[in-house]
């Protein structure tokens, strides 16, 4: 038997972190996905958006985290001692080898049918607009009058009329009471909205309260005929249902959540001494624009007065300005009147001796033209050995064609003329025909 056979075999040999990655793998193999119920313990919220916290009960603890992209998609804001169901993955976090469930989704334990009902319920109604920002009014800076729909017995009315009533006393109240929890509260809470908008324009803000309570205590307030009445309100509708963690079908449908009912009250009641300080610092302001306009317009009839001044100094002054204008008159004519004097002995000067140059101009373009007619006289021509022909009426003979034998011509040369009868004719360049 050799040495290697005489050892005894022994367990694997595991590298830490490919042990961690085992565990893992057998944790998702078995369990995952997994659904847990318990006590959130250590909740902490990091920067990052992660959040952090324990699942406990009675036997047992185990860590959670809970990434951004899951805790962005929650309705409610988790605190310590909540009781929650979660779905999500058992893994190991290798760099400390601790087991954790990583969670995708947190809701409040014993919710689950009606939570998943109002998620629907929620969806349907933004779909429809029902939640657009758009159709969501500004509330009156100074109502004339506020309605209020809450139940008679609850705490949420004893709140909003002792913080109306502390911040603005003079603002009238008018309550429309309605049972807020119980199978019949829907109803009652559509009436009484109804009775309020019929006040209108008496009444332009309602509040819808109600104090805090389970899911199945607020559950009338997610009822979708209740969300229609709230949308088709003429006037702003504030909803101060519940806790500040609470949300309602009421709040998405309102122009104006209110964490709670006071808070809801405060919102549209701002302290009489605000409005009362506000009134103060406007009519000083006012006082002081009044001053400072009466100083402009005093200044403005002060310098109207001096341009005026007496009447006899503005026909005096108008006086003046005749004078000057009747002066600048005189001038005028008396320098024009020198500049044609001027011009009309210049005229005188220079008329002999232009009217002498303009007669030797003429003179001259007479002989010229003379000349001219002078070297067409066809008596030049005569005394250069042609004759000037005529026929019988006395009209030129230009051609031979207008010619016969025995017609009679008469022949003017230099000296005088001579009487002749043509024998024959004939044309340049062609023999001459004879007469008969």
């Amino acid at each position: 038997m050799s040495e290697r056979e005489a050892i005894p075999a022994g367990p694997r040999v595991w590298a830490v972190g490919a042990l961690c990655r085992a565990v893992a793998d057998a944790l998702d193999a078995r369990f995952n996905p997994v659904a847990v119920r318990g006590e959130i313990s250590g909740f902490s919220r990091a920067a990052s958006g992660h959040c952090y916290f324990a699942l406990k009960d009675e036997s047992g603890q185990l860590r959670c985290a809970m990434f951004r992209r899951a805790a962005g998609l929650l309705d409610f804001s988790p605190r310590d001692g909540d009781q929650v169901e979660v779905r999500g993955r058992l893994a190991v976090y290798e760099p400390r080898g601790d087991l954790q469930l990583v969670v995708e989704s947190l809701r409040r334990a014993g919710q689950g049918a009606l939570f998943e009902q109002f998620l629907q319920r929620k969806a349907k109604l933004e779909a429809e607009g029902l939640f657009d920002p758009a159709r969501k009014r500004p509330l009156p800076a100074m109502p004339r009058a506020i309605g209020v729909v809450t139940s008679l017995g609850a705490a949420a009315l004893h709140d909003v009329v002792s913080a109306l009533r502390r911040r603005v006393p003079h603002i009238p109240v008018v309550l429309a009471p309605a049972a807020v929890q119980g199978a019949g509260a829907p109803a009652e809470l559509v009436r009484s909205l109804q009775s309020l908008y019929a006040l209108q324009p008496r009444v332009d803000l309602i509040l819808l309260v109600r104090g805090g309570g389970s899911i199945e205590d607020l559950w009338a307030f997610n009822d979708e005929s209740l969300a229609r009445t709230i949308v088709q309100s003429p006037v702003p509708v504030i909803s101060g249902v519940g806790h500040e963690t609470d949300f309602t079908i009421a709040d998405f449908c309102a122009d104006l959540r209110a964490p709670t009912p006071t808070a809801a009250a405060e919102l549209v009641a701002a302290p009489r001494d605000l409005w009362l300080g506000a009134l103060d610092l406007l009519e000083e302001r006012l006082r002081d624009a009044i001053s400072a306009r009466l100083d402009v317009l005093s200044q403005r009839l002060d310098l109207a007065a001096g341009r005026l001044g007496r009447p006899s100094t503005l026909v005096t002054r108008q006086q003046l300005r005749l004078a000057h204008h009747a002066q600048r008159l005189h001038y005028a004519v008396l320098s024009r009147t020198q500049r044609l004097a001027q011009a009309q002995q210049a005229l005188q000067a220079e008329l002999p001796l232009k009217f002498t140059r303009a007669l030797v101009q003429r003179k001259e373009r007479l002989e010229r033209a003379a000349l001219r007619l002078q070297l067409l006289d066809p008596a030049l021509v005569l005394q250069r050995g042609y004759a000037w022909l005529t026929n019988e009426q006395g009209q030129a003979v230009t051609s031979v064609r207008g010619l016969t034998p025995g017609d009679a011509v008469r022949a003017r040369l230099a000296d005088g003329t001579v009487d002749m009868t043509v024998n024959r004719t004939g044309t340049t360049g062609r023999r001459p025909t004879r007469a008969t």
